[in-house]
């Protein structure tokens, strides 16, 4: 990985991520728990990703090294032109800050601040960063920006979580189970959210989900089993919100 001298920077290829080889083991007493085993998969520039598979399947361990949150045991992954396998804790901090947003399950708001000062969090370590406003106004809720999250709704809450992602404009949004928490309309709202992201900002999406529906609005679906990919498909035709039946 680049030093802070010469950080990851901004190409024009069209590869976000390739990963040759990529493998994690956890050791767990004497016992050895393979998450992830020989994954080769290249993620492409504005591509909308779904990753299916089981618990267990090794998604999230996927996801998190993608995201610099995890470091693999084993194999290769770039960032565009620069390999962040072996990287430091400084530069892959440095990673996550400029390039990544994260949305998870769970909100992850504070409490005791507003939507907007939860979303300024970001802003505020960002080098080019929206506002508070403009991030709400792009998950459609501007109008809720002084509502602290006990003032707010399931969907509501994490669509400032996916605001507070953005809002730093990142290359790449992350996604566990975003709808995992919540019912069918809140969660067709949280997407509706998430394609947009994808379609007006041209923000890379991968998607973690058990829902094999969602997976009908990815331009390409990878689905993981023990550790491996077992099956990789495009979609020759996206489904809208509106046409996915939970």
């Amino acid at each position: 990985m680049a030093t802070d001298a010469n950080r990851v920077a901004v190409s024009t290829s069209p590869t976000i991520f390739r990963i040759r080889g990529l493998g994690k083991v956890y050791s767990m007493g004497e016992v050895s728990v393979h998450a992830l085993r020989g994954i080769d998969l290249t993620i492409e520039q504005g591509e909308f990703l779904v990753l299916l598979g089981h618990s267990g399947s090794g998604k999230s361990t996927l996801l998190n090294i993608l995201g610099g949150l995890d470091v693999p045991s084993e194999g290769h992954v770039f960032y565009r032109s620069r390999e962040i396998t072996g990287a430091s804790e400084k530069e892959l901090t440095l990673f996550r800050r400029e390039h990544v947003g994260f949305v998870f399950q769970f909100y992850n708001l504070v409490p005791s601040l507003t939507a907007a000062e939860n979303v300024e969090l970001v802003t505020e370590i960002s080098p080019d960063p929206m506002t508070p406003e403009e991030a709400l106004e792009l998950v459609g809720l501007k109008e809720r920006r002084d509502h602290f999250p006990a003032q707010l709704s399931g969907g509501e809450q994490q669509r400032v979580a996916i605001a507070r992602a953005i809002a730093k404009r990142p290359e790449v949004l992350l996604c566990d189970e975003p709808t995992g928490a919540l019912d069918i309309r809140t969660g067709s709202l949280v997407l509706q959210v998430l394609e947009r992201v994808n379609r007006e900002l041209g923000t890379t999406l991968a998607v973690i989900t058990h829902n094999a529906a969602i997976a009908g609005m990815a331009h390409r679906v990878v689905t993981l089993k023990d550790g491996r990919i077992v099956d990789e498909r495009r979609n020759e035709r996206r489904l809208s919100v509106d046409e996915i039946h939970w």
